[in-house]
């Protein structure tokens, strides 16, 4: 419905205006090559290769393509959202195919099936994505609306084992990242997508659109002034008033299925790790990563740990198996516990968010035996609970190796733990020596960011690091090394906008996306000649 008192986008297009032309109608093959190399630029722009200035333009090559499409057939427009999607996946997680060997007994066919199978899935959020920018450029809504706002409903609402989000490749450029405390990584992409907005009507101009680009330009350089400016600050040293604690965290570079195995030798390398750390350093609290001790402990608690903890003098968090019998069936948990300086158990989490085919198989009740398939998957129970640890009066919160990529999920923990401290506890062991490890450490830090908490990541071979609030790596080790951290880290709660409001920038999309589908945008938005003949050479 056309906004009242204002010229429908039809009623602009003059002879004089008909001379601009971005493209002639676009091939098939060209609609498919340009959507391709968007998703390229996306997979490079994002953590894993870290070329993070190429997300500031991954959006113009699709946004391009979808403005040149046929008006009369959208499956081009979703078709080229699939292929950018598809693009994007096959360049950026290759090393989910790592996992074929490890759990799949190098069953490459099914692996294989799985990783396309999923790839597909991905890419069709992308096919809806550019459908739904199709449909609001159509009804003449400008590209700053159209194509921030779907985006935005994208990541917040397709279901993704392993979530993406473009903002989380401005961890990249810590002034930039900081507002993430404001509205999480959803922030972080609405800039991206705005910057993305101002380079798309840049390259427009630079080929040939009457295009004004002071007004932009202004727009633009305001907010990253302004965002860098909030950065700068936060990022500023503030006095502390909370007494410092000296955190140890041992990467004993364990095999990931060698743990199993060899369950003794794992606890002695553990201890004899950190016995060295000790020597050096004195310690307040020890970190063990996830499944570090490979001997299950059974429940109830209070458990004796002392047999665990052997003749350590600090206290000692690490990852491990729980069981327990419930209705008369054993049942397992992967656990976090804290060793008490009294050498007690009393407190204990337990994983929420399992990984399917390695913590658990989906509907394993109704497919029988799985084992032959799935021959190193756990059965684990998830847990229902989010519970802190105690180190004397200061609460910790412990999202367990995949639980710290999702940040609704440790937003929820945060909320209701209060925690002065975030230790994550994970085992990236399977994926060798790819980006993922890497990737695993840049959301990690997001989420240091997000609360403005203190984190330390514990590995089983890497990458370990101690985070600050600002996102910054005080320490780290490397990738597949045998190595100790020690470092101070200072136990606060501040209560973050993000923390307080959740995803508020996807609930403005939505507001956005359902009023831009639905109403023509009475804008005088003029129409290449390509379009005037049949096309949908979209001009603003």
């Amino acid at each position: 419905m056309p906004v009242p008192g204002r010229r429908k986008p039809s009623d602009t297009v003059t002879p004089s205006q008909q001379p601009y032309n971005l493209h002639d109608r676009y091939s098939l093959h060209r609609l498919c090559l340009t959507a391709a190399a968007g998703g390229v630029l996306y997979a490079l722009g994002h953590v894993g290769f870290g070329v993070w200035p190429l997300i500031f333009i991954f959006l113009v090559p699709l946004w391009c393509a979808l403005d040149n499409s046929t008006t009369a057939h959208p499956g081009r427009a979703g078709l080229a959202g699939f292929i950018f999607g598809l693009a994007a996946f096959g360049s950026g997680f290759p090393w989910l195919l790592k996992l074929i060997e490890v759990f799949f007994e190098g069953n490459r066919l099914f692996g294989i099936a799985l990783w396309i199978a999923y790839g597909a899935w991905f890419a069709f959020g992308f096919c809806v994505y550019a459908l739904l920018v199709w449909r609001m450029r159509i009804l003449g809504w400008p590209m700053v609306v159209a194509g921030p706002a779907p985006l935005l409903l994208l990541e917040w609402l397709q279901p993704q084992l392993f979530p993406s989000f473009a903002g989380a490749a401005l961890i990249q450029t810590l002034p930039l990242a900081q507002v993430a405390d404001l509205g999480g990584p959803l922030l972080l992409t609405a800039l991206v997508a705005l910057i993305n907005v101002y380079c798309y009507r840049l390259w427009k101009r630079l080929r040939g659109a009457d295009m004004a680009l002071l007004r932009p330009t202004l727009a633009t350089g305001l907010l990253i002034g302004a965002v860098v400016f909030y950065g700068l600050v936060r990022m500023h040293p503030s006095d502390t008033t909370t007494a410092a604690l000296r955190v140890g965290v041992i990467q004993a570079n364990l095999g990931g299925l060698d743990k199993r195995r060899l369950a003794i030798e794992g606890h002695r390398r553990h201890l004899q790790q950190t016995r060295e750390l000790l020597g050096k350093t004195p310690l307040d609290l020890v970190i063990w990563p996830e499944t570090a001790y490979g001997r299950a402990i059974r429940r109830p608690l209070p458990v004796d740990a002392q047999t665990i903890r052997e003749d350590l003098p600090v206290p000692l968090l690490f990852g491990g198996t729980s069981v327990w019998e419930q209705d008369g069936q054993r049942h397992s948990a992967n656990s976090a516990f804290l060793i008490t300086a009294a050498g007690k158990i009393e407190e204990t989490y337990d994983k929420n968010l399992l990984i399917p085919l390695a913590e658990f198989v989906p509907f394993s009740d109704v497919l029988g035996d799985v084992e032959r398939i799935f021959p190193h998957t756990q059965s684990f129970r998830a847990g229902t609970t989010t519970p802190a640890l105690h180190l004397g009066s200061t609460a910790i919160v412990t999202p367990i190796c995949y639980e710290v990529i999702e940040p609704e999920f440790v937003r929820a923990m945060v909320r209701r733990a209060r925690p002065q401290l975030l230790v994550t506890l994970a085992s990236d062991t399977w994926f060798g020596d790819t980006q993922e490890p890497w990737i695993h450490l840049a959301f990690a830090r997001l989420r240091a960011i997000e609360h403005r908490l203190w984190l330390i990541r514990s590995t089983t071979s890497g990458v370990s690091a101690v985070v600050d609030p600002s996102g910054r790596v005080i320490a780290q080790t490397g990738l597949f090394t045998r190595e100790n951290l020690s470092a101070d880290v200072y136990p606060g709660h501040v209560s973050t906008v993000y923390a307080q409001l959740g995803p508020w920038p996807a609930w403005l999309a939505l507001m956005a996306v359902l009023v831009a589908t639905m109403c023509r945008y009475a804008y005088p938005v003029t129409l290449s000649r390509d379009r005037q003949q049949g096309g949908a050479g979209l001009r603003e």
